[in-house]
């Protein structure tokens, strides 16, 4: 039975960690997380933050999610997304779920991220 999410896997253009681990660590605020020694070996990086793990691997002839992405949950959802635009990231508000407050973003590999938190009952 499934119990949760482990991680979320992303792909990028090889060569991409260090502008990966830049955007992931200090624009995002997540932390690396090493990979076992095999894996390590074939490139890319992971990182988690608050119970997120995203696993970034490299692939030759890579080319950016457009549509697919993960959906990650925050709080203080307007501090964030300053966060992120203060480090010049892109911030695209979107008003179409209902009983949310999101944005998307992409990281330097064009893959397309989701940012949200709900908005409580009133």
């Amino acid at each position: 039975m499934i119990a949760a999410l482990d991680h979320v896997q992303l792909a990028a253009p090889v060569g991409s960690e260090p502008e990966l681990r830049a955007y992931y660590v200090t624009v995002l605020g997540m932390r690396e997380i090493p990979k076992p020694p095999l894996l390590a070996a074939r490139g890319g990086c992971w990182f988690e933050a608050g119970g997120v793990r995203l696993h970034l691997g490299v692939e030759d002839g890579f080319r950016p999610a457009r549509k697919a992405h993960p959906g990650i949950r925050v709080t203080d959802i307007e501090a964030y997304g300053a966060r992120l635009a203060g480090h010049g990231a892109a911030v695209l508000w979107d008003d179409g779920l209902p009983g949310h407050r999101r944005f998307y973003s992409e990281d330097p590999a064009g893959n397309r991220l989701e940012f949200l938190e709900r908005l409580t009952a009133s």
